[in-house]
């Protein structure tokens, strides 16, 4: 009688918590480090080169005035502060923020398909602008601030509308369906009065916002970015683990106490002002927030506590890239960062739909 013998397989272990906690912490000093040298090689990049190295020792001298002589000119120090780092630190924050917000929209609806303008927030503020450039009402009245607030005002009437029209009912679709109407209508004004009121000056003007881009960022537009992702932002990574919870579905997540049709209109409110308040400085900029969500996921699963503040950062990755790729791939015009992220995006989405499909047929 032969006797076979079968060896165990032996157990997997599931990492030690302290080293999954070192795997995540490493992972964010990485993308943090990455994010410093990208906003780097973009604020070098451009007609006047500046190494990398004399950028940040710009920056160094200007926080700590006297620690060292500076060796570089009066017009690269200038160049660097009033205009390339307010641009790409902009950037950084536009990204972060449509990046965030379209993670928390694709986990509160469990649509993968949600981006940050799921309630119609870029056709609203781009209306806004339309008010100001085209109809002249309020021009000037805030200075520089006029566009940029009157294009966070816009976002905000198509959110008002979803949330007192759409959140009086129990179905989360409600509030969707609401801002896609809500959409619909200011496109369709923003394209009556480009073509019935709108001269060609305006028409550029107008056009070039709707593509997207940074090309008017100082310092003081980087306030309304900066300010949302501080604020909503943080308040959106701190609900992280309720957020996880709407994964076991509404019946689940309400039998644990959580109010799920408040807790989804709430993120949905941050969600659109952290859209609305990108927007503002930046126009109608595609692709971030419904890939980069996608690609965090793909490095730390569906978590939201991972997935949350990996898609910021490779949000405001990908945005200073695309701008500088934008303003460096002709000398003589700057292509919106719309335009790029469009190119780029649309491709990398349609592969990764491809892959997914495929190993769900496997």
């Amino acid at each position: 009688m032969t006797v076979t013998a079968e060896r165990a397989a032996p157990a997997v272990q599931a990492p030690h918590p302290a080293r999954a906690r070192l795997g995540f912490a490493g992972l964010m000093v990485l993308l943090a480090l990455t994010t410093l040298f990208v906003v780097g090689l973009a604020v070098s990049f451009g007609s006047v080169r500046i190494p990398v190295g004399d950028v940040w020792a710009i920056v160094a001298h200007r926080l700590a005035p006297g620690a060292f002589e500076s060796w570089w000119s009066q017009a690269r120090e200038s160049i660097v502060l009033d205009s390339r780092l307010p641009r790409a630190l902009t950037a950084a924050a536009v990204g972060a923020a449509l990046a965030l917000a379209g993670a928390v929209a694709q986990a509160v609806t469990r649509n993968p398909l949600a981006d940050p303008y799921l309630l119609g927030v870029s056709s609203g503020a781009g209306f806004g602008v339309v008010v100001v450039t085209v109809l002249g009402l309020g021009v000037g009245a805030l200075g520089a601030f006029t566009i940029p607030v009157a294009a966070f005002l816009g976002a905000l009437v198509p959110l008002f509308l979803s949330l007192a029209i759409g959140g009086r009912y129990p179905q989360p679709t409600a509030v969707i369906l609401v801002g896609v109407a809500s959409a619909q209508v200011f496109s369709a004004l923003i394209t009556f009065s480009i073509l019935v009121v709108a001269d060609e000056h305006q028409l550029s003007s107008v056009m070039h916002w709707l593509a997207g881009g940074f090309g008017d960022s100082r310092w003081s537009t980087a306030i309304f970015p900066a300010v949302a992702l501080g604020t909503v932002g943080a308040a959106m990574m701190l609900s992280a683990s309720r957020i996880d919870l709407l994964q076991a579905g509404d019946d689940g997540a309400a039998a644990l106490g959580m109010n799920v049709r408040r807790f989804r209109v709430l993120q949905l409110l941050g969600v659109s002002m952290l859209a609305g308040a990108a927007v503002s400085v930046a126009g109608g900029i595609g692709f971030i927030g419904l890939l980069v969500p996608h690609l965090a996921g793909y490095v730390v699963g569906a978590r939201a506590v991972r997935l949350l503040p990996v898609a910021a950062f490779l949000g405001a990755i990908a945005m200073v890239a695309a701008d500088t790729a934008a303003r460096s791939v002709a000398r003589s015009i700057e292509v919106p960062v719309g335009v790029v992220t469009a190119l780029v995006g649309a491709p990398i989405f349609v592969w990764m739909l491809y892959r997914q499909y495929r190993r769900a047929e496997q």
